[in-house]
């Protein structure tokens, strides 16, 4: 059983910064591509952010210049840090693993976290 578990999110005001964290535990053998998205009310899920396994990154143009994904493979984290907050950004932020566990190294198994609550308020 593989858990994605986030933090680092709350309530920040325009301008500010925040990481958002995301630990992957459980029977892991590799993490391969990462991602964070975000959505706000009443609208879609959206990609902000994603690493292969290959280390391309890839960016949605809102972010670009004030987000930075990266992640520590020791940690088994991903983290997603975010300068330069603006109101638009208030989100739900989920974070988004592709994996390979130890009994069925063949097969790529997605986790989604539970989604953490981003605030960009004065």
């Amino acid at each position: 059983q593989v858990q994605l578990v986030e933090s680092g999110g709350g309530l920040v005001q325009p301008g500010g910064s925040l990481r958002l964290s995301c630990e992957a535990s459980g029977s892991i053998f590799s993490i391969l591509g990462v991602g964070w998205y975000r959505q706000a009310p009443g609208k879609q899920r959206e990609l902000v952010a994603a690493r292969t396994s290959g280390g391309m990154i890839n960016y949605a143009d809102f972010v670009k210049g004030r987000f930075t994904i990266s992640r520590d493979n020791a940690k088994n984290t991903v983290y997603l840090q975010m300068n330069s907050l603006k109101p638009e950004d208030t989100a739900a932020y989920y974070c988004h693993v592709d994996l390979t566990i130890p009994e069925a190294l063949d097969v790529v198994y997605s986790y989604w976290g539970q989604g953490i609550p981003v605030t960009v308020s004065s």
